[in-house]
């Protein structure tokens, strides 16, 4: 297995080596030491290998990540797994603001607490919070999953589209368009699915409330003013 000591290799080197795997490839594994809160570690792999980093990132680890398994073990900076493709990336920390911003599939798992902003403008990307988020998360959020199982902070759900939100805990406030919904049976089994994935057994399905958008701002509507 590969090892990038970072306190004595370029962060260059270690993301060109991942950029360099073959496509095709399989089972790679590599690991990181000393990231010291670097930034823009593990970028743009395009290629199914496991990378495990031992210690806290900066900004946007994991960033377009496609078919690659990232680890960190640490705490996650601003922007984790921004517009991630594909694969799964798992922070065993907390993640600061705006992890899986415009993310377009893939698995983020936040072990810890995630801070405002989560999901922003999401895609299609599942996230799950296993601690609270901040507030304005899931802002624009267009599809995919954002699973909580601790507490949301104010505004959630802000001009949401046609994102689902399953918080387990309590929500300090929704923002414009975003709504309490019904927990019907596939919304049960996707979220299932998404808690097995994320290696969580002991929380059931039902003990979460659904939110979605009432659909009132996908067009302007005069009447809606106030709420734009």
């Amino acid at each position: 297995m590969p090892v990038f000591d970072l306190a004595t290799t370029e962060l260059r080197d270690l993301n060109a080596s991942l950029h360099a795997l073959d496509k095709e490839g399989g089972n790679e594994e590599f690991e990181v030491t000393n990231p010291r809160g670097a930034h823009a570690v593990a970028v743009g792999i395009d290629a199914p290998v496991d990378v495990h980093i031992k210690g806290s990132v900066g900004y946007y680890c994991a960033g377009m990540n496609e078919t690659a398994h990232i680890t960190v073990h640490g705490n996650a900076g601003p922007g984790v797994a921004e517009n991630m493709m594909s694969g799964k990336v798992v922070i065993k920390g907390d993640a600061s603001q705006y992890a899986g911003a415009t993310a377009h599939g893939g698995l983020l798992v936040i072990e810890g607490n995630a801070s405002s902003r989560c999901g922003i403008s999401m895609k299609g990307i599942d996230i799950v919070v296993k601690g609270n988020i901040g507030h304005m998360s899931a802002f624009m959020a267009q599809s995919g999953n954002l699973v909580v199982l601790g507490d949301a902070g104010d505004a959630l759900g802000d001009s949401l589209y046609e994102a689902r939100l399953f918080v387990r805990g309590t929500v300090k406030s929704l923002g414009a368009d975003c709504i309490k919904k019904d927990m019907r049976p596939e919304h049960i089994e996707i979220l299932a699915k998404l808690l097995s994935d994320a290696g969580i057994t002991d929380v059931k399905p039902d003990e979460f409330t659904r939110y979605g958008s009432a659909r009132q701002l996908y067009n302007f509507n005069i009447d809606n003013a106030d709420a734009y």
